[in-house]
């Protein structure tokens, strides 16, 4: 049975393989994103399936501390991206009748 959580494993492993490709190329900042969030999910189903596979239950509690670490990261830059969009939507001052 632990040859298929290893198998799985590396099947994960090949999906985040194919995941640097978008990193790389990804046209926009969200495509990168994504792709980093891939790695994130990816990484702790890979360490579950590990834990499970070599019997080694402090693995669990690793993934779960890097799925928390990934959800903060999404955070950060959803707040870094909202932030900017609204930046570029206010108009600056420029000869309204406000200015005096």
């Amino acid at each position: 049975m632990s040859t298929f959580y290893l198998s799985m494993a590396l099947i994960l492993l090949l999906s985040i393989v194919t995941g640097l490709y978008r990193i790389l190329r990804g046209p926009t900042a969200a495509d990168r994103m994504l792709a980093a969030q891939l790695f994130g999910t990816c990484g702790v189903a890979m360490m579950l399936l590990l834990a499970k596979g070599l019997n080694q239950p402090v693995i669990e509690d690793i993934a779960l501390v890097y799925g928390l670490l990934g959800v903060l990261s999404v955070v950060a830059f959803v707040q870094r991206a909202w932030s900017s969009t609204v930046d570029e939507q206010i108009p600056e001052s420029g000869g309204g009748a406000d200015d005096d």
